[in-house]
């Protein structure tokens, strides 16, 4: 494909401007160095309108992919926004659920990792007990509300995900306590950590 003009006037003479003038889909042909500069094409060689067809072809395609890429790129961003969105109204909403077990009536010292069981007043105060329904038996004198269990940091986690969140912490207990033995590597390695 010649991409200058040979024979002076007759890349001009094809597009209609001179062979520095921009295109109208915005390429253009490189200027001629006529001080000895390489040559791409034989001086014998006619330029043919097809080459520069062909030319605002590609830079036109050119265009479309580098569109379609950065579109595709920014559409992976869009979804990692609407995935951490996610998450931060989840942690919120945790921390709104911690805050208001924390606040609930107890006459001991909650300590992490026990199981505590909330409990409900018929005056309407919640308050949380050492003793499981099953321990209180016939003579539970309260709607008991659900069990959950005081962890390391702090959080509250439902009986019904304790061994699920436990698992978990193993698993990051693990990790913490085996990173000097793990071997140095670019690439995510969780081999013999898994629950």
């Amino acid at each position: 494909m010649a991409v200058n003009g040979e024979a002076k006037g007759d890349v001009g003479a094809v597009s209609g401007a001179s062979s520095s003038a921009p295109s109208p889909q915005g390429s253009s042909l490189v200027e001629r160095d006529s001080a000895g500069g390489f040559q791409l094409t034989s001086i014998a060689r006619k330029a043919d309108p097809s080459d520069l067809v062909a030319l605002a072809e590609e830079v036109q395609k050119a265009d479309d992919f580098v569109r379609a890429n950065a579109c595709n790129r920014l559409t992976v961003i869009a979804e990692q926004i609407r995935y951490l969105q996610e998450q931060a109204r989840k942690v919120l909403q945790e921390a709104v659920k911690d805050t208001d077990l924390h606040h609930v009536s107890c006459n001991f010292v909650k300590r992490p990792g026990n199981v505590y069981y909330l409990y409900r007043r018929a005056s309407g105060q919640r308050y949380f007990s050492i003793l499981s329904p099953k321990e209180w038996g016939p003579s539970c004198p309260s709607e008991f509300l659900g069990a959950f269990k005081l962890q390391p940091d702090l959080s509250w986690t439902p009986a019904g995900d304790i061994e699920k969140r436990d698992a978990e912490l193993n698993v990051l207990e693990k990790l913490l306590s085996h990173q000097s033995s793990l071997p140095p590597c670019s690439e995510p390695n969780f081999q013999g950590l898994t629950a």
